[in-house]
């Protein structure tokens, strides 16, 4: 799907930051009753987290 491994999110606040404003925008959405795109933004949440926290190897970037 998408390759997220890039040097930009190597610092760890990056990485949180983005999936805390998906989250947030998933909020967003919830409470304008946009379902759909509410649904969209947790998916890309979701993806996020999961490529950042859980399949993240920062020893990939040990060179």
């Amino acid at each position: 799907m998408f390759d997220l491994r890039h040097p930009f999110f190597l610092p760890l606040w990056r990485r949180v930051l983005v999936v805390v404003l998906l989250a947030g925008w998933t909020l967003m959405e919830l409470m304008n009753e946009t379902y759909t795109w509410a649904a969209l933004v947790f998916a890309m949440a979701g993806y996020t987290a999961y490529q950042f926290f859980v399949v993240w190897n920062p020893e990939e970037w040990d060179e």
